[in-house]
């Protein structure tokens, strides 16, 4: 089980700060950002491997479960 941020989202955030960089813009100046977007994964085959049963509410939340 993973809860954090979408990684494809950072990526596109970073390049966002590149091309800011790249403008001209100086890094100490640009604001620090938080994730606006986190994501649950579950491995259920993993869990179950471990011996855990995942509740039906837990991965109905989930933005993806891995078979």
């Amino acid at each position: 089980m993973s809860y954090g941020p979408n990684i494809v989202d950072m990526w596109r955030r970073s390049a966002d700060y590149v091309v800011k960089i790249l403008n001209g813009a100086k890094p100490a100046d640009m604001p620090i950002e938080q994730p606006s977007r986190l994501e649950l994964v579950i491995n259920l085959k993993q869990a179950k491997a471990l011996g855990i049963t995942v509740p039906p509410g837990v991965l109905l939340q989930a933005d993806e479960v891995i078979q």
